[in-house]
């Protein structure tokens, strides 16, 4: 099956993260790597690689580009996505990260996993708005939207 080898996230000229922010990326990135699932598309006037692929994700110029290359480092695709229709979903998962974070220091568990099921539900939100924008471009499963949208949020703060 079609998969991500290797992620390139250019977070150059963002500001540094927050510890947790750092972690969240950190683990996004290992779980990414780890069990994936990326395809592209069949296209009428091209073939497409069938990878591996390596991926680079940045924002540019207010845009979200995946650069695509195969595992030799030969481009296979590239392609940009307006940032609009994240900005509330990474906004709302910032704010309930937030909270959670600071659950985490002094709440009992109870409320800790209310909070972090409120969390999972913004993030499987944040996932099925980036499906919905990888359409005809990348095909990815569930697991991986979820982790790439961790990756989103990672240069969306900084951005």
């Amino acid at each position: 099956m079609p998969r991500i080898v290797n992620i390139i996230l250019d977070d150059s000229g963002l500001p540094a993260p927050t510890p947790e922010i750092d972690q969240e990326r950190k683990v996004a990135l290992f779980d990414l790597l780890e069990n994936n699932s990326f395809a592209m598309p069949p296209r009428e006037d091209r073939d497409v690689p069938p990878g591996p692929y390596q991926l680079g994700l940045s924002i540019r110029e207010k845009r979200l580009v995946f650069d695509i290359q195969l595992e030799d480092g030969s481009p296979a695709g590239a392609f940009h996505l307006s940032l609009g229709p994240f900005r509330q979903v990474v906004k709302d998962y910032f704010q309930i990260c937030e909270s959670y974070f600071d659950a985490v220091k002094t709440l009992p568990p109870s409320q800790i996993e209310t909070i972090d099921m409120a969390r999972r539900g913004i993030h499987n939100e944040g996932a099925r708005v980036l499906q919905e924008r990888l359409e005809g471009k990348a095909i990815v499963d569930n697991d991986t939207a979820r982790r790439l949208f961790t990756l989103i949020c990672v240069l969306h703060f900084g951005g």
